[in-house]
Order: C-alpha cells, then structure tokens, then sequence
C-alpha cells in the first residue's frame, strides 16, 4: 500500500466545505465522479459502520475511526460489499483491508484547503489517480456555489 494526496484550495469556508462532503445530497453529487449513483449509508458517526454503495448496492464496507467536525474526518476500508453481502474475511479483501482514507480541511485566509490521503494499491491506482481529481473539483464547484 502506498499513501496518495490530493489537494484542492475552495473559496469557501471550512464548514461550508464539510457540509457539502458528507450531507446526503451533496456526497451524491460530488462522489459521481466514481461512479454515477453512488452513496453512503451511514450515521456519519465515530466508530460507526459505512457502506459506500454504487446503485446496484455493490460497494465497500468500512468504519469512521475519527471525526472532527469541520476539520478531519478518517475511514478504515474493511472489506466490499457484493450483491448485497459484505466480505471482510477473503484473500482478495485482506490483500487491502485497512487501508486509510483521511479528509483534512484546512483554513487559509478565508478559504479552505482540502487534503485528501488514501491508501492505495498498484490495482487501484490508476483508477484512483484519474477519478480523484475530477470528484474534487466537482466538490470545489459545489462549495463555491452561493
């Protein structure tokens, strides 16, 4: 596993941004940049269980460690999710269980810098390098937006 950053600077201030990333609506919109449809069930809560989904309920399953409203927020990846049944015990998933995903927002003279830290494989990589990208100008747009 190798650690990637992403990085984008948004007009807009810190709360604004952590609203759009994890209100139902706005994920929606931002995260179709990875698949089209796709949302997370979930409380949103610290140590609560997270399924991120793609409409036809496929996804992976994974666990708010920390929470810091407006300034952090880190998931552990456990394991997919496969018409409907979650495996976080296979070879396959143990290959990447427990990778890392991090959200700090940072507050730059009014506006925010968002970083984004993942855990990545060389299988998804490419994918990852590509999407990630675009889902953060998506959100970028979206808290911008008046």
């Amino acid at each position: 596993m190798e650690k990637q950053s992403f990085r984008v600077l948004i007009n807009a201030s810190r709360e604004k941004v952590w609203n759009i990333l994890w209100d139902d609506s706005n994920y929606r919109k931002w995260t179709t940049a990875f698949c089209e449809g796709s949302y997370a069930e979930t409380d949103w809560q610290e140590g609560s269980s997270v399924l991120f989904l793609s409409p036809g309920g496929n996804g992976m399953v994974s666990r708010i460690v920390a929470k810091r409203p407006p300034e952090y927020m880190s998931f552990r990846h456990l394991g997919e999710v496969k018409n409907g049944v979650e495996d976080t015990t296979s070879d396959k998933v143990k290959a990447w269980a427990g990778a890392e995903e991090n959200y700090t927002l940072i507050e730059k003279d009014g506006d925010t810098e968002l970083v984004v830290e993942m855990d990545m494989n060389d299988e998804m990589r490419n994918y990852f390098m590509d999407t990630w990208p675009k889902a953060l100008e998506k959100l970028k747009e979206l808290s911008e937006t008046p």
